[in-house]
């Protein structure tokens, strides 16, 4: 059996130790790669703890990623030989030299960690609890460890400061879902399949044990898999049935709760970094958190573009370093300074205005219901009175309301809410809702998301018979279901239905048109392809790989039907939307 050999070397202004055994409480070794500064002393340590191979290069393993980020970003690689550049945690060579030692752990099972993968499970979060008190703990170390990284390496952070480990001193959450069930397996109880297919393309290439059919290491050339090459056979015995997982828990039961945050548990100095066009994972897990952990020192911002730029670029690598410098350093590089509240107000065009506020949601916002008016399709915030019903393929394109040109210039940040009350031929329905924004001529207005070059403005789902709220959680302007039993309709019953919609921001012209549609499918964005990205399986059509299109989850017997909206007679459906008024100039920020 090939065995990994620890080594150490000076590379590139940094004493680099590959390979470093950390061995668990149950005996398993897991591996690390460290990179300290050359001069010998104890420094502060940025710790990540994930499962994409700690040895592969962003530009091998992301490849159309890695293109678009830095052809549009020259910042991301100025300043570095990008040799250590690996996707979503941070550049070595950018932080070593402000004396930190950042380390990278192969989670279980993955790169040239052997053991049984089962990704957010205890295991791995008590694995990285682990680590963590390894990292403060070692001669090189100052005994503060900052936890810092995009999406997974986000994740298991909200997971891992529930355990609180002593020498956990900050962590930063870049686009980071939180909640097992609601941000990522089951939106609005219908199942993402999402996470079934980025476990065949983003997990399964670089378990353990892959050998001679991964990649190399640029650096050193080296199997990012480990020494060992085993059969398929025993690959899969290796790793759980990720997608039999899922759909095998479709309430909210133990299984998502052992992978979900304790938000009263989370009290580390926290910075949150939430993208507004990253519906269908993240967003919503960061403004949850910042609204519900228990941290007494906490800052939010929220930004748009790729999923992964904004972490590399200077705009975002200087603000988590002066929140670390502050919390893992001891010295104030004017992050004591930072507004609790930052956002990249959304403008058509792909213009953002940097904003700071104080608080989320924003306490001047104008909570607006606009009615759904069944006689023209409009959205009007005057209460409509007259009965009526609609109706629609129950898994179709669905309808959508919409407002006159506006007659001024009308700002939407926060979080929005549709309420309805509906019908089925059947015993379930599923409601797609997307808010939307139209030109006067009824171009629609979209934006390069988190991953689909097409990204509306919002989106939320719910499946009717997962409606029961949580009225200890629920707001106004954020209904909270239980999911935890499920109540099937009776056919032509009327049910009332408050449907969660994700956290946006835009500010809407004059002239322009606000719109919701309710569908009975995921999104499509109606102006030509997205094309395809090297790590992920479907064409981008509006939602990236963010579906809900297994079949299993949507029988056509039952979710193939009629859906029929009703309105009149004490039932007057509207859509929540957090409008705000204008700020004065003096507090907007110009971003360079």
């Amino acid at each position: 059996m090939a065995s990994l050999q620890e080594r150490s070397e000076m590379r590139d202004g940094m004493s680099i130790d590959w390979n470093v055994p950390i061995e668990m409480d149950d005996g398993v070794v897991l591996r690390a790669d460290v990179f300290k500064p050359v001069k010998d002393g104890q420094y502060p340590v940025i710790l990540t703890y994930g499962p994409y191979a700690k040895n592969l290069a962003f530009q091998d393993g992301y490849p159309s990623a890695w293109q678009r980020m830095t052809d549009k970003h020259p910042d991301v690689t100025a300043g570095s030989s990008n040799l250590y550049q690996n996707w979503e945690v941070v550049d070595p060579e950018k932080w070593v030299p402000h004396d930190y030692i950042c380390v990278r752990v192969d989670s279980r099972g993955t790169g040239c960690s052997p053991g049984y993968v089962d990704h957010f499970s205890p295991r791995e979060t008590k694995d990285f609890y682990d680590c963590i008190e390894w990292a403060g703990v070692q001669p090189w170390s100052n005994g503060k460890v900052g936890l810092n990284g995009i999406s997974y390496y986000g994740i298991n952070q909200w997971h891992v400061a529930s355990l609180q480990p002593p020498h956990l001193a900050a962590m930063c959450v870049w686009e980071g879902a939180a909640d097992w069930y609601r941000d990522m397996t089951h939106h609005g109880g219908i199942i993402s399949t999402f996470w079934e297919n980025w476990y065949d393309m983003q997990v399964k290439t670089v378990q353990y044990g892959a050998g001679e059919r991964g990649k190399r290491s640029r650096v050193h050339h080296e199997l990012v898999c480990g020494p060992e090459t085993l059969p398929d056979a025993q690959l899969e015995k290796n790793r759980c049935k990720f997608g039999d997982d899922i759909r095998a828990h479709p309430l909210d039961d133990d299984y998502h709760k052992a992978r979900s945050p304790i938000w009263s548990k989370v009290t580390a100095p926290l910075f949150t970094a939430a993208n507004w066009g990253g519906q269908g994972l993240h967003p919503r897990g960061n403004f949850e958190g910042f609204m519900r952990a228990a941290s007494k020192l906490k800052w939010l911002e929220a930004h748009g573009i790729e999923h992964w730029t904004h972490f590399y670029t200077d705009y975002g690598r200087e603000q988590q370093l002066r929140f670390f410098d502050l919390f893992l350093h001891g010295k104030d590089t004017s992050w004591s300074k930072q507004p609790k509240v930052l956002l990249n107000v959304r403008h058509p065009g792909e213009k953002f205005e940097l904003r700071p506020e104080n608080e989320w949601p924003l306490k001047r916002t104008k909570w607006t219901k606009f009615y759904l008016d069944p006689s023209n399709a409009e959205l009007t915030t005057k209460k409509v009175s007259k009965s009526a019903k609609l109706s629609f393929a129950a898994m179709g394109d669905g309808l959508t309301f919409i407002t006159p040109p506006l007659a001024q210039a009308t700002e939407i940040t926060g979080p929005s809410a549709l309420k309805l009350f509906a019908s089925s031929s059947t015993k379930d329905a599923d409601f797609f809702i997307v808010l939307r924004v139209f030109t006067g001529d009824m171009k629609e207005i979209v934006f390069q998301g988190a991953i689909d070059p097409h990204t509306p403005i919002a989106q939320g789902w719910l499946r009717a018979s997962h409606r029961k709220l949580d009225k200890k959680l629920t707001l106004p302007y954020r209904p909270y279901h239980t999911h935890d039993e499920i109540q099937p309709l009776k056919k032509g019953q009327v049910v009332e239905l408050d449907i969660e919609i994700w956290p946006s921001s835009i500010a809407v012209p004059a002239g322009y048109r606000i719109a919701v549609s309710i569908r009975g499918k995921d999104y499509e964005y109606g102006g030509g392809s997205g094309g395809k990205l090297s790590n992920f399986k479907n064409e981008l059509k509006g939602c990236g790989p963010f579906l809900h299109d297994d079949p299993a989850d949507r029988p056509p017997v039952v979710f193939n039907g009629t859906t029929m909206l009703h309105f009149g007679r004490g039932k007057a459906p509207y859509l929540l939307l957090p409008i705000i008024p204008p700020k004065s100039k003096s507090a907007k920020i110009k971003r360079q």
